[in-house]
């Protein structure tokens, strides 16, 4: 019932839309109104910024990997950067890379990381990552009134963010090489470079914002759990179906 009543006041809106004044000029309010707005509450509002905030750090972090690893995206043969991250980032794929070999979320994440993997790591680790906060988004791009995300998966991303994260400071193979350069530590002549710290910070803080406010709109708790980054385990984030 209230589905049908909120398809009935889309059409109406849409109606709206098209009707001019006496002038036969549509006025300003009613012309850049966005029908699909009327399904949306506050929260839904919110929640679809920080996604779009979320994967647009993710895109950095993935530019940044490739430029500071360039013998990666080397090994799918592409002519360019552009080109890796075209095909690494098309919304089409769902996250599901060759290089990934079927694994997705943490499993792709620890994948990357591993000292015996010889597929791109960086392509590994970010659709690891995107898959999962994938995963923590029920799949959706966009929320209306009548979606459900889980505060839970949103927390427990947002832990895995920072686990990811310092892996990827850390991992390194038999002969003590780092197996992914990232963040550059301070030189003589160069102050630390630590932009990779900084976008992971944005993701773990937008996904921590979201999940309070979407916890204490449906007055649910959040389990929070402290671990040490050098032992940590991944936390769960599945998928409902």
């Amino acid at each position: 019932m209230g589905r049908a009543l909120a398809m009935v006041i889309l059409v109406l809106l849409a109606g709206c839309a098209q009707t001019g004044d006496k002038g036969g000029s549509i006025s300003n309010s009613v012309a850049t109104f966005d029908p699909k707005q009327i399904g949306k509450t506050d929260v839904d509002r919110v929640a679809d910024i920080h996604r779009r905030e979320i994967f647009a750090s993710l895109r950095v972090l993935a530019e940044k990997l490739y430029r500071r690893n360039p013998r990666e995206w080397k090994k799918g043969g592409h002519a360019s950067i552009e080109a890796a991250l075209d095909r690494l980032l098309d919304p089409r794929t769902g996250w599901r890379v060759a290089e990934t070999g079927g694994k997705r979320g943490t499993d792709a994440i620890l994948l990357a990381l591993r000292g015996d993997y010889e597929g791109d790591r960086v392509a590994a680790f970010i659709a690891g990552m995107g898959s999962m906060l994938n995963t923590a988004f029920e799949e959706k791009t966009e929320f209306f009134m009548l979606d459900d995300l889980d505060p839970q998966k949103l927390y427990n991303s947002a832990r895995n963010l920072e686990i990811a994260a310092w892996k990827l400071a850390n991992a390194r193979d038999a002969s003590g090489t780092l197996l992914l350069l990232s963040n550059e530590t301070a030189q003589a002549a160069q102050p630390a470079n630590l932009s990779f710290e900084r976008e992971f910070g944005k993701m773990i803080g937008n996904l921590d914002l979201l999940a309070g406010l979407i916890a204490d709109k449906a007055h649910r708790t959040i389990a929070r759990i402290a671990q040490n980054l050098a032992t940590a385990v991944f936390l769960p984030v599945i998928a409902l179906r």
